[in-house]
């Protein structure tokens, strides 16, 4: 089945065409002159900068521009002739650029493919200056490079209101669409194209809340945070009227997104309809969208008791846990780790004796439904395959998690102060999720990337002397309880008390417009939530009939957060790596962060990691009874005992850190699987370990080794070799084989790298090669793994952990053309058991040897077969063809598209495995 981009709100845009016919050729030329209508800019004026410390060393970069607004009359140019609004794709071609520019990189060329990131703007590149609402607080001064607001305030109100405004100026529709995602309410929004139910059942299934819930996290942020949860709620209320005051004048000015026009909520001619307010609520449900994308690592529990079971069943009851053991990697030896300096963190460890274990009965569990009373096109099939979707995609959060971190010692480098290329992979959407903005005010003084609707804070860039960055970390604040019912499916036992499940709901309608020309349709989204959380699954378990329950630490927390970016932002209060970590344990999202100044380099890991009680074992569901829930949990306000900062990983001055969402240290398990022998993390730990050898570590030489992992394909780098050795252990007869060999081995020593044979060329050197491997792959390792764990052992760890996840694969965490790739796969798997075969020492092996049943020979006739097939396996086959590329066009199917949650699009750019949003910093001295 051809793969498709996943197609957002407004992607039937993409054409003239689809506009109806009063909105065609010579009208439409007509409607944009009647719409266009530039606005008066301030007179131009020098922001001064006599606070940075980093000697002109900072860099950042975001693609694809600054700019994620666009009026009605730009999208209809954009959608009819291609133009771009100012600054909304100006960055796109310096960050795509890199990809071939990298190797006659200097530190002089830096900037040719990141932006100035110092603080300030000199006064001959100044574009334009403004005072929100006419204030005299505030001043927001715009960069003609990339027309990043430069937000600068005498008073925090003043600096906070301005801070929304600007946010309201660059992406309106974009928090607008995500505070309808939080709230479960896009299709209602927005229309109802199946992307757009797929993706608020997602969000609404892992979030629930009610307005009064929403509205209790933030008092109970206040109540809890003294002076600086009064501060944070002062803020987010300046920052709210900001915002407002910029839909109030874009609506009187009609300059407004003119998404609300395609989308039905405003007319174009008469100006009828609203864009309504935003209220503090509204943050907490575009924060629970944030933080369950990126930061809630775990879940995953009855998954993993179910390919528990088949293991059993398969092996016997020992010999089964043992071999399930191998393959979920807990604690693999051969893991790369961040704190590398031999530290132990224990977290989420095996038990001696497990207690309270709920494991299914086999083939009892189903998962609980979400959507009921479907009508039109929300019951049809497509409605249904993206319900099923979305529901796999809720249900399986440990799957999730982006973004990388070099971080070098100044004991390393040439200048003897400390590198760091650093930032988060959030995915590439038009307009993006991130946006840029420099804060200067009493309190506050930062550049960097926020998400839209939460910038109230810089969440990730630079201070005055520092800067911070982060990677999703993924240890486990997740658990799955099983509760016993009583009377009927909605009532449960709750400390021996038959206790009713509260039903929360959300009716969603839609009907077509000129953005989404879906047919009508509607459901209701139903959750039945307990004290234990929110029912995922129902099953039996020794016959009684149970629901399963999913409870995270951050659940009706989601605006916890705050304090903790509040304080990163403050330069009285960052002063040193250690107040930059005591900052980062006041962020209870799952998240790993990195800090660099001019003398130093710090790591912590954040998140609320729940005390379980003893003997419980978090890789399955347990019984939800007092004596296996949370240490001194607290269901009324989801509250419990959490390990202490020094039990997190956490390291200051270490020679270098690395992170690609890699496993943290020894003996911290993460919640995802495949923390095994390869890793992408292995890419950059590879590269930054022998530059740190060398020493003279340079700006210019840590993007590099940062670029050239972006483009190495970790199968070829770290796994191929060994599945040569064994091909070549005798002399390869056929010819198709040896051909194929002769292809992987020359690409191999070029580097394994999936790259363009010269800038713009949309063509892949060595493309025969990497034709042949993403064709092999999945054949090789079913072919490998099959016949010994047998077809539901095999099936049920595929459920864990993926078998691939290629540039082109559509199955990923993000879907296809994402840019992030290799994160999760079997290669680990791979390599242990080819290198077991070969006779090579395999620290932490599988529990059985699979190639061949660990016959040489046999495993070489295994990977032979299907190397020739893979060989004879054409490029249209393997890469199908979608919405946007045609049958084997592998540089297409492998490319990173901005997608569209807007009315503008934009060019497609060459892969390259990187963060999205990416700082490149060297302090040259500190306050």
């Amino acid at each position: 089945m051809p793969r498709r981009t996943p197609r957002n709100l407004l992607d039937r845009l993409r054409t003239p065409g689809r506009f109806p016919g009063f909105l065609k050729a010579a009208s439409v030329c007509a409607l944009i002159a009647a719409l266009l209508s530039p606005l008066a800019q301030g007179t131009a004026t020098a922001a001064t900068a006599s606070n940075d410390y980093c000697g002109g060393q900072c860099s950042d970069i975001l693609p694809a521009g600054e700019n994620g607004n666009a009026t009605l009359a730009q999208i209809l140019l954009n959608q009819a002739f291609g133009s771009q609004p100012a600054h909304a794709e100006d960055q796109l071609g310096p960050y795509a650029n890199l990809a071939t520019g990298a190797s006659t990189l200097t530190d002089a060329k830096i900037n040719t493919f990141f932006n100035d990131a110092s603080f300030g703007v000199a006064s001959d590149q100044v574009a334009s200056t403004e005072n929100p609402s006419g204030r005299t607080d505030v001043t927001i001064v715009r960069d003609k490079a990339t027309g990043v607001p430069h937000i600068t305030g005498t008073t925090r109100y003043g600096t906070e209101y301005g801070a929304g405004y600007a946010a309201a100026e660059d992406r309106l529709w974009l928090m607008d669409v995500f505070r309808h995602v939080g709230r479960g309410q896009l299709t209602t929004f927005a229309g109802g194209a199946t992307s757009n139910q797929g993706l608020e059942q997602e969000f609404y299934r892992n979030a629930p809340y009610s307005e009064a819930e929403l509205q209790s996290q933030i008092d109970n942020a206040v109540a809890n945070n003294g002076a600086r949860g009064q501060q944070a709620l002062a803020d987010a209320n300046a920052y709210l009227a900001g915002i407002n005051a910029y839909i109030d004048a874009s609506d009187s000015g009609r300059y407004f997104p003119g998404e609300y026009v395609l989308t039905g909520h405003k007319d174009s001619i008469t100006n009828a309809g609203t864009i309504d307010h935003f209220k503090i609520t509204d943050l907490v449900a575009l924060a629970s969208v944030i933080g369950t994308l990126f930061g809630s690592g775990g879940g995953g529990e009855v998954n993993n008791a179910i390919s528990l079971l088949a293991a059993q069943e398969k092996y016997g009851v020992t010999e089964g846990t043992k071999v399930w053991e191998s393959f979920r990697e807990r604690n693999d030896p051969e893991a790369v780790l961040t704190v590398h300096n031999g530290e132990s963190f224990p977290y989420g460890t095996k038990p001696t004796t497990a207690q309270g274990e709920a494991l299914p009965d086999s083939g009892s569990v189903t998962t609980e439904p979400l959507v009921y009373d479907a009508t039109g096109t929300g019951a049809d099939q497509s409605a249904s395959a993206a319900s099923a979707a979305a529901t796999a995609t809720a249900l399986s959060s440990a799957k999730r998690g982006m973004s990388n971190a070099l971080v070098v010692s100044g004991k390393y480098t040439a200048s003897g102060h400390p590198i760091a290329v650093f930032g988060p992979q959030t995915g590439y959407f038009a307009p993006q999720l991130l946006m840029l903005q420099e804060i200067q005010g009493p309190g506050i003084s930062a550049r960097g990337a926020s998400f839209a609707g939460l910038s109230m804070y810089v969440e990730l860039g630079r201070g005055q002397d520092y800067s911070w960055s982060a990677t999703t970390s993924g240890q486990d604040i997740i658990d799955s309880y099983a509760v016993e019912l009583c009377t009927d499916d909605y009532h449960y036992l709750f400390h021996g008390t038959c206790t009713a499940m509260d039903e929360i709901e959300q009716k969603n309608s839609w009907k077509p417009t000129t953005a989404d020309g879906t047919a009508a349709g509607s459901y209701t989204m139903r959750v039945w939530k307990t004290k234990y959380g929110p029912v995922e699954y129902r099953a039996t378990v020794g016959g009684k009939k149970v629901a399963y329950t999913t409870l995270r630490s951050s659940y009706m927390h989601e605006a916890d957060s705050i304090i903790g970016f509040q304080m990163l932002n403050d330069p009285d209060y960052v002063k040193s790596p250690q107040t930059f970590q005591t900052a980062a344990q006041h962020i209870n999202f799952t998240f790993n962060w990195f800090y660099a100044d001019s003398q130093h380099t710090a790591y912590y890991n954040s998140g609320n990691n729940p005390v379980r009680a003893s003997g419980v074992d978090p890789e399955f569901p347990v019984w939800g009874q007092a004596a296996y829930e949370w240490q001194n949990w607290d269901p009324t306000t989801n509250t419990s005992d959490y390990t202490p900062a020094s039990a997190h990983p956490n390291s200051i001055d270490q020679d270098y850190y690395i992170s690609w969402n890699n496993k943290q240290a020894l003996n911290y398990t993460t919640a995802s699987w495949g923390d095994g022998s390869v890793h992408r993390g292995n890419l950059l730990d590879d590269r930054v370990k022998k530059l740190v050898a060398a020493g003279g570590v340079t700006r210019t030489s840590l993007v590099k080794a940062m670029s050239d992992a972006s483009l190495t394909d970790l199968r070829a780098e770290d796994v191929l070799p060994d599945l040569l050795e064994v091909v070549n252990s005798s002399t390869v007869t056929d010819t198709t084989a040896a051909a194929a060999v002769t292809k992987l081995q020359t690409w191999l020593t070029a580097g394994g790298k999936r790259t363009e044979t010269s800038a713009g060329s949309k063509t892949y050197a060595n493309s025969d090669a990497i034709r042949i491997l993403d064709a092999w792959w999945p054949l090789l390792v079913k072919a490998e793994f099959q016949p010994g764990l047998g077809d539901s052992l095999y099936t049920a760890f595929t459920n864990n952990l993926y078998i691939d996840e290629t540039p082109s694969a559509a199955h990923g965490p993000t879907g296809s053309h994402a840019g992030s790739s290799f994160q999760y796969g079997w290669w680990s798997y791979v390599d242990k058991d080819i290198r077991s075969v070969l006779g090579q020492t395999v620290s932490g092996p599988l529990a059985e040897q699979y190639c061949g049943g660990g016959s040489l020979s046999a495993c070489r006739d295994i990977l032979i077969s299907t190397l020739k097939t893979a060989a004879g396996t054409s490029a249209s086959t393997v890469y199908p063809g979608d919405s946007l590329c045609s049958a084997g066009d592998q540089w297409c199917a492998d490319s990173i598209v901005q997608r569209t949650l807007g009315g503008i699009k934009h060019y497609n750019i060459s892969w390259q495995n990187r963060p999205t949003f990416q700082q490149v910093v060297e302090y040259t001295s500190h306050r």
